[in-house]
């Protein structure tokens, strides 16, 4: 994990527990965190179906290989296969975790990667754009969650 990303104990203790990569030389790692207004199990039923990975990701060119999918645990972690150059040997690893925002059910979601530094590129140039990536994916699982959450919520309501 690179310095400048700070975590609250609870994150670090996930992100230890969960999130090992062992990068070599050439590559690089990092880890985001993403707190979502809805409900752990809502959101892993998104983050499960890797065979439907553009139901939350709006770049997902290439295949991923399932690697690990552990429902107890709630993890997830899947491996790139051919697709964009840049993400070679690109692996990822998506833990999802029951947490309480603001008096309700909310979920703290942690995907840590490791990935090929390209030719021509460092490390910390290949690091901020698999961040991006992941920053924009994981604002869409959000997106999605909460307003599934938000129409969980209203349909008893509307039963009347």
């Amino acid at each position: 994990m690179n310095g400048s990303d700070a975590y609250s104990a609870t994150e670090a203790q996930y992100v230890r527990r969960h999130h090992k990569h062992e990068p070599r030389e050439n590559q690089c790692t990092s880890a985001l965190v993403k707190h979502i207004k809805a409900p752990a199990h809502l959101v892993w039923s998104l983050v499960r179906r890797f065979d439907q990975p553009q139901r939350y990701k709006p770049f997902v060119s290439s295949t991923e290989r399932l690697e690990l999918l552990d429902d107890e645990e709630h993890i997830l972690g899947v491996q790139i296969v051919g697709g964009d150059h840049r993400l070679k040997n690109y692996s990822s690893i998506m833990t999802v975790h029951p947490e309480f925002i603001d008096g309700r059910p909310g979920t703290l979601v942690i995907e840590s990667f490791v990935v090929d530094v390209p030719d021509g590129n460092t490390k910390d140039e290949t690091c901020y754009f698999v961040k991006a990536l992941i920053r924009c994916n994981l604002k869409s699982l959000a997106d999605v969650s909460e307003r599934m959450a938000v129409q969980d919520r209203v349909e008893p309501v509307n039963q009347f």
